[in-house]
């Protein structure tokens, strides 16, 4: 499977077009995916640069419903009309933040008529590559978060968004039900805002399950990423516009 970032907050590319915000394409043999949008069809310029062809992509995974990975979504549409749109049913709801602006969806949601199949429970959608929508937390106050998980050669591969509901909880979640060591965990972690003692708790975590590779972006925050760079005693990278990797 090859991993093309198809938009992140960075990029080291010149040519490559930077928002705040994410945008996957995952390629194997027989699937062309999409995982989030970012907040603007800008990831479809940056994928016309690096040869991709947004017209082949047979499905699109949404993280969950901040603007920021839905905006996309409609500029998507306009080209792709075949792709199947897996999305939690809440992820449509509308968000605030704590200064009262809408942070959720910013396309009509009529524009998935037809196309969504709203998630509910794990669903495979090619051979080892999952949809995961139950990450345990108490209190659940983020209910429209999901995240994919990749079995290959024995081996867990995680895709996450932005982790509201806690990076270590997906992991955990993930672990628990594949019951596989882990390869990579790919995202954004949202540590950004983390108090020191809490993210001294994910750097405790990823000590003490170190997987072969961390690629932080988006909500991560640089200076996080430094830490875990420094501090986890693993391959760790950012993982910035335009970014390949193959698992």
């Amino acid at each position: 499977m090859k991993i093309t970032t198809l938009i992140e907050n960075l990029s080291y590319k010149r040519d490559l077009l930077a928002e705040h915000g994410l945008s996957l394409y995952l390629e194997t043999g027989t699937s062309k995916i999409l995982f989030d949008t970012g907040q603007s069809g800008a990831f479809i310029e940056n994928a016309k640069k690096l040869g991709i062809n947004i017209e082949d992509i047979d499905s699109v995974v949404i993280s969950h419903g901040h603007y920021d990975h839905t905006g996309g979504l409609a500029s998507f549409l306009k080209v792709n009309s075949k792709a199947k749109i897996y999305i939690k049913e809440e992820a449509l709801t509308e968000k605030y933040d704590a200064a009262k602006r809408k942070i959720g969806i910013t396309f009509n949601p009529l524009l998935l008529n037809g196309k969504v199949e709203f998630i509910r429970e794990i669903k495979e959608i090619d051979n080892g590559i999952f949809i995961m929508p139950d990450i345990p937390i108490l209190p659940d106050e983020f209910p429209d978060e999901l995240y994919m998980a990749i079995t290959l050669r024995g081996e867990l591969s995680i895709i996450t968004g932005c982790s509201h509901r806690g990076i270590t909880n997906i992991i955990e979640s993930a672990v628990n039900h594949f019951n596989l060591p882990v390869n990579l965990v790919l995202g954004g972690f949202h540590t950004m805002n983390h108090t020191p003692a809490q993210f001294e708790t994910v750097l405790d975590y990823f000590r003490n399950n170190v997987p072969k590779s961390i690629g932080a972006c988006h909500c991560t925050g640089i200076d996080r990423y430094a830490s875990l760079s420094n501090k986890c005693g693993t391959n760790v990278f950012y993982n910035s516009t335009g970014s390949v990797l193959e698992i």
